[in-house]
């Protein structure tokens, strides 16, 4: 079994319930409460789960209006998964400053690794690259 830390289990529901909302009649209440009854969810940072999927969910039509423009395929085809990728790695970059963009990124291209297609990873870290240029252009980390 992989040592995962609770930061990215966190991020790893996040994805799950954001995807779970975008396919079910459930509410967001309800997904969250799911998720957080689920086996595992007690070795994950409930603060930061609570925080990106309750803000990416209520900022969504935002941050696909930012996402969009870098797209380089219809928007009706991008994966599901995908779509709570960069849905939780838009929210991180642009309400959680104190993450570096350079985690961010590369917790989402792992998730994506996980849970997405075979070639997923590439398409999230592209957008990412230029979302995280596009919404921090001040970063120091930045080069």
């Amino acid at each position: 079994m992989s040592k995962t830390s609770p930061r990215r289990r966190a991020r790893e529901f996040a994805v799950q319930a954001l995807y779970q909302v975008a396919l079910s009649e459930s509410s967001v209440n309800e997904v969250a409460k799911n998720i957080r009854e689920a086996s595992d969810f007690g070795r994950a940072d409930e603060t930061l789960f609570t925080a990106i999927f309750f803000g990416a969910q209520s900022n969504q039509a935002e941050y696909m209006g930012i996402i969009r423009p870098l797209l380089d395929r219809d928007e009706k085809d991008i994966s599901p998964i995908e779509r709570a990728v960069l849905l939780m790695a838009c929210h991180e970059l642009k309400a959680m400053p104190e993450t570096p963009y350079p985690v961010i990124i590369n917790e989402a291209i792992e998730v994506t690794k996980t849970y997405g297609g075979t070639d997923g990873h590439k398409f999230v870290n592209g957008i990412l690259d230029k979302l995280a240029a596009q919404l921090r252009p001040n970063d120091p980390k930045r080069h």
